[in-house]
């Protein structure tokens, strides 16, 4: 039996656990097993290292900190500087990133052909790293919107000068904010500013139209959420696993 599976804390809600089950069942996938590994602290990893682990996910709060316990990394992972899949092979342990793929491939279907724009990264989280990646990659210049000090916006800044969502019609959320069941919160952008030129893109997929997803529409923006980055990013671990 190989055994595949997620880390991170807490994971009442795993997407990857369902995912993987229903993949394994539907293609006839044998000998395979997807678990839910929920660590409290990442020196535990250290003691599953052990266990007989044929590849794992990574999510919160892990994707950083979980490099200094890896052999190897991907040179995308050591670029973006966060891990999301690891690969157990010839004894060794290697950290890669697929969240890089998935959202590169669906970013890419969703936007116009003729996008010629920046774009704003709301959130600073390990979530926004390979976001900067993609957009660093395909050449849309970008700013990130932190609570925090030391990033190129704040939230204050947003609602107070008109010009900035004006100027970037591509709004990407890699923050939890509207996730199931804080259903209503949403990042606080002047959604009034939107217009049918501005694209939404939002990490989170549960709900499937999330509040900043209802208020961009409201204003004709197109919008997108984060199941379809998820299944990206799912199946280029299964690639990884099984190369």
């Amino acid at each position: 039996m190989k055994t595949f599976g997620l880390i991170g804390y807490p994971l009442e809600h795993s997407f990857s656990g369902k995912y993987f089950a229903e993949k394994f069942e539907k293609g006839n996938i044998e000998d395979c097993e997807y678990r839910l590994f929920p660590l409290e602290n990442i020196q535990e990893f250290e003691n599953l290292k052990k266990q007989e682990i044929a590849g794992l996910n990574v999510t919160i709060p892990y994707k950083e900190q979980i490099i200094p316990f890896l052999d190897k990394l991907d040179e995308h992972a050591a670029a973006i500087g966060a891990v999301n899949v690891v690969q157990f092979k010839d004894g060794e342990t290697k950290g890669f990133n697929s969240d890089y793929f998935g959202f590169k491939n669906s970013l890419l279907k969703f936007l116009p052909t003729d996008f010629n724009s920046k774009a704003l990264i709301l959130g600073s989280g390990g979530a926004s790293k390979a976001i900067k990646k993609v957009l660093e990659d395909i050449n849309i210049p970008f700013s990130v919107v932190s609570r925090k000090e030391g990033y190129d916006l704040t939230y204050t800044d947003l609602n107070q000068n008109p010009e900035i969502i004006k100027e970037n019609k591509l709004i990407i959320n890699t923050t939890p904010l509207g996730t199931y069941p804080d259903i209503e919160n949403k990042p606080s952008i002047p959604y009034t500013l939107l217009t049918e030129d501005h694209n939404l893109y939002d990490l989170v997929y549960n709900p499937a139209e999330t509040a900043f997803m209802k208020a961009g529409k409201k204003q004709g923006a197109q919008v997108l959420n984060g199941l379809e980055m998820l299944i990206g990013q799912a199946e280029k671990s299964w690639e990884i696993w099984n190369k």
